[in-house]
Formats: structure tokens, sequence, C-alpha cells
């Protein structure tokens, strides 16, 4: 642990997906599962989806060898503590700190994740785009369920797994307070998110979402790319058969988000971006969960 009393932290949203930010240049932290947890506890700590620890990429293990192409790692944790290749609003928000905090400005940028080196821009009226790369489609059946219904799904990968469901009522998804029982087991070794979807128009879709690692969540940025990419395979399109990019509006419980997949298969998000508070963390109460 830091020889610090106190430990900068600010607290941010991408449509209502919340986190906890905790600056770390040069990577002295100690920051072991059960405190990342008890940071984002709504009721005992700060409250979070999730925790972005911001590092220079130079100055962390796992993203030194991106240190040439981004300046900035965003070693992502889900709110239970565990470790996330990826977080599409989480990538929105870090971006958004960086501005604020000097390192980045109104344009481009580009951040290190597990889920490999992202492109940013952020644009003048405030909203963050983020090049979340292409979608993978891994092969075999899977269905999801949720008490007596079990509806097919598509496994989408976008750096981490997704198993997205078409069902005609939200309401269907059930509390989502825990993991809905999916099959088969080998299809997902390390859990899933899982998207529930219902069509709102052409073009344009809403979701329910359980985030492994920290159930119903207000948004899931990645989700949202599973999410629109299934649903235009689903309609028959494909933008490296049509040439043409296919843009689809996806509503979360915590906004909007609009995704646009490329002729080249590169998936761009855009949306909002939030900082809403920034304080200090008592240390002495933080090195209570480090041992």
């Amino acid at each position: 642990m830091s020889t610090r009393t106190r430990i900068a932290f600010l607290k941010g949203h991408g449509t209502e997906n919340d986190f906890v930010i905790v600056p770390d240049p040069e990577n002295t932290l100690d920051l072991p599962p059960a405190a990342v947890a008890a940071l984002c506890d709504r009721r005992a700590g700060i409250g979070g989806d999730g925790l972005l620890h911001v590092v220079r990429s130079a100055a962390h293990p796992e993203a030194r060898d991106m240190a040439a192409e981004a300046e900035w790692f965003m070693d992502y944790r889900n709110g239970d503590g565990s470790i996330a290749e990826m977080c599409g609003n989480g990538v929105r928000v870090f971006a958004r700190y960086l501005q604020r905090a000097g390192h980045a400005t109104e344009g481009d940028l580009t951040v290190a994740t597990r889920g490999g080196v992202k492109t940013v821009h952020i644009a003048k009226d405030g909203a963050v785009t983020v090049g979340m790369g292409r979608a993978r489609f891994p092969e075999g059946d899977v269905t999801v369920s949720v008490g007596e219904r079990s509806w097919p799904a598509r496994n989408v990968n976008m750096g981490n797994p997704h198993a997205v469901a078409f069902v005609e009522d939200l309401a269907h998804a059930g509390s989502l307070y825990s993991p809905p029982p999916f099959s088969p087991a080998s299809a997902y070794p390390d859990g899933v998110n899982v998207e529930f979807v219902v069509d709102r128009g052409p073009g344009h879709v809403a979701l329910r979402v359980h985030e492994r690692g920290a159930g119903e969540t207000r948004s899931c940025g990645t989700g949202a790319c599973a999410v629109a990419v299934a649903a235009a395979r689903r309609d028959g399109v494909d933008p490296a058969v049509t040439g043409t990019p296919a843009t689809y509006t996806v509503d979360v419980p915590g906004g909007t988000l609009v995704i646009t997949e490329r002729p080249d298969g590169e998936i761009e998000m855009t949306g909002p971006a939030v900082i809403v508070a920034e304080g200090e963390i008592e240390a002495g109460w933080l090195e209570t969960f480090t041992s």
C-alpha cells in the first residue's frame, strides 16, 4: 500500500454505468479484489459498477508492450473486484477523466486496455466515440434461461463474452441479480455478459443486461455493440458484404448509445461520459482490505 494518508478518487458514469476512478500514474497502489469491492460497495464504500485504475502504460506489467501506442492504461476491475478485459462505457469515462486532468484534449487519443489499444474521439459537444474493435462470432448454439423461459442466444465476443437473446418483453429477463443460466457450460468457461433485447423500430433496439461480476447494470458498452451486430445479422445486414456502414441506436436503462459497424468490421460506439464528483479515500480504511 502507498504511504499516502489520502488517495484521490473521482466518480463518473457513461449512460449511468458508473465507476470509481482512481488516478495512479506510476502504479504505486495495491488494489486487490477485496479493496476494489469495498470501494465499489454502494453502502459501505463509494459505489460503482466497476473501478477505473488510471495508470501509465509503461508503469504496468500488463500494458508495457502497448506504451508506444497508448500512454495510458485502463486497468479495469468489475464491482466484485475481478478483472475484466474491456469496458466500453468505462473507456469513455476514462477518456473524459484524461481530458479533465489535462492529459488529453478534444480530438483523437488512444487508450490501452486488456482488450488491446482502443481509439477514442472526444467531440466538441461532449460525446465520446470509442473504436471497439471487431466482433467475433464463436461457433455453436447457446441457450439462456430465466425461470421457465429459455431463448436461443447469439454468441458474440467483443474482447469479452456476450450472449444476446431477443425476447418479446424486457420484463422476461427477471431481476438479473444473479447470472442467468446458460448452456452449454463449455461456451463460456469464465462466465458471460447476458443481454436481453427487444425491438423499438428499424435500426433501434433496447436491452437489459446482466454484467459478469456486477449483476444488472444501467448500461454495458460492449454489450450494446454485441447487441447491435447480433441485430444486424438477424436483420440480414453485414457491412462487410454490403460495403455500407450499419448503425443501430441502442437504448439502455441509463440512456442511449449509437453503434456503427463499418465495412472493415470495426465497430464504433458513441455516447456520453460524465464526471460527477471527486474527493479523497482514507488510506487507513482502504488498507484494511489489502491484507
